[in-house]
């Protein structure tokens, strides 16, 4: 493993330099080459953000200077442009275990003697977990998505110009020990670009100025989160500090049970109610509760925020950050459709559900497709959003208790920003931030956190833009207008709402009306376990019955869920299959 990651950086003369600081191979994906096809053509940007830490500021590399040659006099140092750190020592902690124990048991669990036909609705991560874990466990899953995308809320497209434009901006934490085992498993994990392990929040009453988090290595979990926090002055006063540590003790001290059972209070009024003032939710929680779930601490249950600080607090590595290096589609869903056929299963895009179809007894006898496919098998499984199931639910089954608590589960509107400018923005980072504007969630400048979306001239700003619900019907260009209102903040001395600073070169922009179920107080009792109560149906999705709410790790592990009961019930869906068989001959 390298000690420092792969590093690429030019120095202000317009040579290029890629460094690797360490003897492993890098290849054109592990390093941001970004030397031109004639060598020693000039280029016209340095391409070196002076406020980043990450940019060569504050970073420290004890040898460094042992790679850096100087041929000639008056030669600018070399400034980092991006790095990529090495992978955290994820594999030893409890929950890696626990993730990794039980992926184990599909592929450990007896050969059954007459493998089953699984058919599952929906290629988003639920999907797709369900349909590997049950090919590892010798079964055969056959995976229906009715768009001709992979993905579900991580699908991306690319347009005509070759650029990926992605359903969201999605963030891999150290925290997600199932989807980490996931990469593993697939052997991908070199996929994932770490990050620095920090926080970083825009300041609005200082435009263009943030405020970082920084949780030291050396420190085991929670000194490391103590120290970020207290280390941080500009967004909280030490009495706002200490009154916030007094408030979370129940939290850290009581465990899962704790967290579950303010489910039923929203984030605002659980800190109302443990003292905490209401600045430290202006300061700190607006921005979480947006990134956790498109919408503000009003809304959101605080379950969601302290299920998230429980892992942050509890696991060193677990608020640490890593973007993938491409498109979710072809960089992480495309290597689990070839583990799922390599086994046998099948995987079939634009294959939409019509209706779910029933036998007499109220289970189900086919899915019917919309272009009049009859699709059968030993069980199914519905892992489309929570949305979806509800309009496609038989009426038999609408008034049973497990479907009708459904109703409460909504699915969250938000939207996805991409601008591509005509420069290079400064006032970024390589990383995920914080931008703690009314309009805006999370963002990050992809051309230089992403490795296939790297551009060494220009920036593409990712954006969240939430809460949106007040904007999901407004045009794209009203849309547009008000985002760049926003980083006009942002960016002051390069972004103007006119864009008579930089400008916009081309955007897109992607809707999505109802997205992860929206957390609001009192969801829990509603989210259903992964088995039905008919026999042979059963659910997968962030929303099913899981510890990591809407997340993809909560879909990687609904999806596991889904699999291990259906191999625990094997003997009923094989003897079931005999009956179904009998009776269609006689």
């Amino acid at each position: 493993m390298s000690l420092f990651g792969n590093v690429s950086a030019i120095n202000l003369s317009g040579k290029c330099t890629t460094m690797n600081l360490s003897s492993t191979h890098i290849n054109s994906r592990d390093s941001f080459n970004i030397s031109s096809s004639g060598g020693g053509h000039q280029i016209d940007h340095a391409l070196a953000f002076g406020r980043s830490d990450a940019m060569g500021q504050r970073l420290q590399f004890p040898s460094l200077r042992s790679f850096i040659t100087r041929t000639k006099k008056n030669v600018s140092p070399l400034k980092v442009v991006c790095i990529d750190y090495p992978r955290p020592e994820l594999d030893n902690t409890s929950n890696f275990l626990e993730a990794a124990y039980l992926s184990s048991t599909f592929r450990t669990s007896p050969r059954p003697a007459k493998p089953l036909k699984i058919v599952i609705a929906g290629a988003g991560l639920a999907g797709l977990s369900t349909a590997k874990y049950l090919a590892d466990a010798g079964h055969k899953p056959i995976l229906l998505e009715a768009r001709d995308v992979l993905g579900g809320k991580v699908a991306a497209w690319k347009d005509d110009d070759g650029d990926w434009y992605e359903t969201g901006l999605h963030i891999f934490f150290g925290a997600y020990p199932n989807v980490q085992n996931l990469f593993g498993e697939l052997g991908i994990n070199d996929r994932l670009q770490w990050k620095e392990h920090s926080m970083i929040f825009a300041m609005p009453n200082k435009p263009g100025e943030f405020s970082r988090f920084d949780f030291p290595d050396v420190l085991p979990a929670p000194l490391n989160g103590i120290w970020a926090i207290l280390k941080n002055n500009e967004m909280l006063t030490w009495p706002e500090k200490v009154k916030f540590a007094i408030g979370l003790l129940p939290a850290m001290l009581g465990g899962q049970a704790y967290v579950e059972a303010q489910d039923g209070l929203s984030v605002k009024d659980w800190m109302r109610k443990q003292g905490i003032p209401d600045r430290v939710t202006t300061e700190v929680f607006i921005a979480m509760s947006k990134a956790l779930n498109f919408i503000n601490p009003d809304e959101l249950s605080m379950q969601c925020i302290l299920i998230a600080l429980n892992r942050f607090l509890q696991e060193k590595h677990g608020s640490k950050m890593a973007f993938l290096d491409g498109s979710p589609p072809e960089r992480l869903c495309m290597p689990i459709v070839e583990h799922i056929e390599s086994l046998g299963g099948q995987v079939r895009l634009n294959s939409r559900i019509q209706k779910i179809e029933l036998n007499k007894d109220g289970t189900v006898r086919n899915f019917l497709l919309s272009d009049g496919n009859i699709i059968e098998g030993d069980a199914y499984v519905f892992a489309t959003p929570v949305d979806i199931l509800k309009l496609l639910l038989p009426e038999d089954w609408k008034a049973i208790p497990y479907f009708k608590k459904l109703e409460k589960l909504v699915g969250v509107p938000v939207i996805n920003v991409h601008i591509w400018f005509d420069r290079k923005l400064k006032n970024t980072y390589d990383h995920l931030l914080f931008s703690r504007s009314k309009l805006l969630s999370v963002y990050a400048d992809m051309s230089v956190t992403c490795k296939e979306y790297y551009d060494p001239n220009r920036s593409m700003l990712e954006l969240v833009f939430a809460p949106a619900e007040e904007w999901i019907s407004c045009s794209d260009s009203d849309i547009i207008d008000a985002t760049m209102s926003e980083l006009s903040r942002l960016f002051p001395d390069e972004i103007a709402a006119d864009q008579s600073k930089a400008k916009i070169l081309k955007y897109h922009v992607v809707k999505t009306p109802r997205s992860v179920y929206k957390t609001v107080p009192d969801c829990e009792p509603c989210r259903p376990l992964q088995r039905s109560p008919f026999e042979g149906f059963y659910l997968a999705g962030d929303y099913t019955k899981q510890k990591y709410l809407a997340s993809m790790e909560g879909a990687v592990l609904s999806g596991k869920f889904c699999a291990q009961a259906i191999v625990q019930d094997y003997e009923l869906l094989a003897a079931r299959g005999e009956v179904v068989a009998e009776a269609s001959l006689v």
